[in-house]
């Protein structure tokens, strides 16, 4: 089954931007899935089990790495295209 995921990290610590930028870059490397990242969130896309899989070793990771970090991820049961806007019109 092809899902799309969409999530975001927190680390709770002085100067977390180079902690999302390492998670998002371990992200990118994981196999079987499309990654796209923007400033509020990173959507990830393929078969359930390729990004289930990807974020629970990359989150394992970054909270082995961290003191405390928050991730909130949603998951969507529809393979929808990410490396777009999506359209508001139903012909669109």
């Amino acid at each position: 089954m092809k899902i799309v995921a969409e999530m975001s990290l927190y680390p709770l610590k002085d100067g977390p931007v180079p902690d999302i930028i390492a998670f998002i870059r371990e992200m990118s490397e994981q196999q079987g899935i499309e990654i796209v990242s923007n400033q509020l969130s990173t959507q990830l896309r393929g078969e359930f089990e390729a990004v289930t899989g990807a974020i629970n070793r990359c989150m394992r990771k970054a909270m082995e790495a961290s003191n405390t970090v928050v991730l909130v991820v949603k998951y969507l049961n529809v393979d929808l295209e990410i490396g777009r806007a999506p359209s508001l019109t139903p012909d669109g």
